[in-house]
């Protein structure tokens, strides 16, 4: 049994608790308080875990006595002196109301087939879970989760390298950095060929983040753990100013969240240049600030349209990142790759310089938006999409490229259009059957000939009705 059987098989167990009235992400919150106890026997780790609260023991109780004992082992597990496990189970309590589907759940997790789990990887298997979760629309996990081949895409292209500090200032469940990590683990033998204060470096200091919604950063910790990560993974708002320790990165790779700050409030960040509520110009001021001044660090954002185009504090704070980086490409992404429906997202790739002026001289856009096709759950994103725009990329000549996607705007060009962003979209072939068309002017003056025409026949009609009223009541 492979890892994607295990995780249908993880999945299908959710419908045991549908009457205890548990939605599928208080279910894989549930699965990971489990799931740590189990992995930790698998991978011969449960000295972590205190005697009397073990996998084992979880498998020698039934009924109400197994439910008592397990809201107990939460508890006391959530305050335990081991950081790992206090942090895994902080505020932990079960959702799931009846002592027999509980039972059923841990009898059904031991009972899957844990040797070739291993050996595929448990840190794959609980992604894979995560991926699942995502992508069921009745989850709401999507607002969190970008899609795997467009993470691969963007580690491949910022290409990180040993020793450098990478941040995923709203990191979800860590999939930027485990993507960097799995990245840098192929090209270095799983960090073999390093001495020793190098593997170091890689698994304590190398990969760090902040994620706001507690039970998600839950998440992202179990995906840590699996993945023998142990880099700073903080509980909290990025944009106040518990985020301020981010700072002095060499890459930053991240997929923000949308939308604005409840209420409209301002973020309590002091370290901010420009005051918006707009959550997705905030990161982006965020992101480049705490990038090292070096002319060496990079980042990849993915951000929606809005950032763009929006006026006002968001034209200064385009052209302060286009000052103090060179924001050299900006790939315009397709619709329907994200579970919130016609959202239309873009990649800003930009390098912070060691002046704070004029450092983007012209930018590269890919239009990966137009005329292609609709994507979705059934049709999904495959990395043979990037080809073409991975190639223009990574070209020594970029200006040899020949595809109609692909096209250069100047910095002057961008500045006489309030240093708008929202550039580069190649013409819709969906809009040519219209071209033909009569001129619009011409065609609501014959609109309105023709109404009018209309109102004058049935103020006749009126007429004569009022008419035909008169002559009954003269004759009465």
């Amino acid at each position: 049994m492979n890892n994607q059987e295990i995780v249908q098989k993880l999945w299908n167990l959710c419908n045991v608790l549908r009457d205890d009235g548990i939605t599928y992400q208080q279910y894989v919150t549930e699965l990971t308080y489990l799931l740590f106890l189990k992995m930790m026997k698998e991978q011969e780790t449960e000295d972590v875990i205190p005697e009397g609260y073990r996998w084992s023991d979880l498998l020698e109780r039934e009924g109400l006595e197994l439910k008592t004992y397990y809201q107990r082992l939460l508890l006391d597990l959530g305050s335990s002196e081991n950081e790992q496990l206090r942090l895994i189970y902080s505020d932990a309590s079960t959702s799931i109301a009846e002592p027999k589907n509980l039972e059923k759940i841990i009898k059904s997790i031991d009972a899957l087939d844990w040797y070739n789990a291993k050996e595929e990887g448990l840190g794959n298997l609980y992604e894979g879970l995560l991926e699942k979760n995502a992508s069921e629309k009745k989850s709401g996990a999507g607002q969190y989760f970008t899609p795997r081949v467009l993470i691969d895409v963007m580690v491949q292209l910022i290409d990180p390298k040993v020793g450098e500090r990478c941040n995923d200032p709203a990191c979800g469940t860590l999939g930027f950095m485990i993507a960097a990590d799995q990245y840098l683990k192929n090209k270095t033998d799983d960090y073999f060929d390093l001495d020793p204060q190098e593997a170091k470096f890689q698994k304590k200091e190398a990969f760090t983040g902040m994620e706001l919604v507690k039970d998600t950063h839950r998440l992202a910790l179990m995906n840590a753990l699996l993945h023998n990560m142990e880099g700073r993974l903080e509980q909290g708002d990025s944009l106040s100013g518990n985020g301020k320790w981010m700072k002095n990165f060499d890459v930053i790779l991240t997929n923000p969240p949308f939308g604005t700050k409840k209420g409209g409030e301002r973020v309590s960040r002091d370290d901010l240049t420009f005051e918006t509520s707009n959550k997705q110009l905030n990161f982006l001021q965020l992101i480049y600030n705490a990038l090292k001044d070096d002319g060496n660090a990079r980042a990849a954002v993915v951000l929606p349209d809005n950032v763009l185009f929006e006026s006002g504090i968001g034209s200064k704070i385009r052209r302060d990142l286009m000052n103090k980086c060179n924001l050299h490409t900006i790939l315009r992404l397709p619709t329907g790759i994200f579970y919130a429906q016609g959202v239309k997202t873009n990649v800003l790739f930009f390098t912070r310089e060691t002046t704070d002026q004029d450092n983007t001289k012209d930018v590269w856009v890919y239009d990966l938006r137009t005329n292609m096709s609709s994507f979705g759950k059934r049709n999904q994103l495959t990395m043979a999409h990037f080809e073409n725009f991975m190639k223009a990329y990574v070209a020594e000549d970029r200006s040899k490229i020949e595809d109609e996607r692909w096209n250069m705007f100047t910095r002057e060009e961008i500045a006489k259009k309030d240093d708008s962003l929202d550039i580069g979209l190649i013409a819709d072939e969906s809009l040519s059957s219209y071209e033909n068309l009569p001129d619009p002017i011409e065609s609501a003056k014959e609109a309105i000939e023709k109404l009018q025409q209309a109102m004058d026949l049935l103020t006749e009609v009126v007429e004569e009705l009022r008419a035909v009223e008169e002559d009954e009541v003269v004759t009465k």
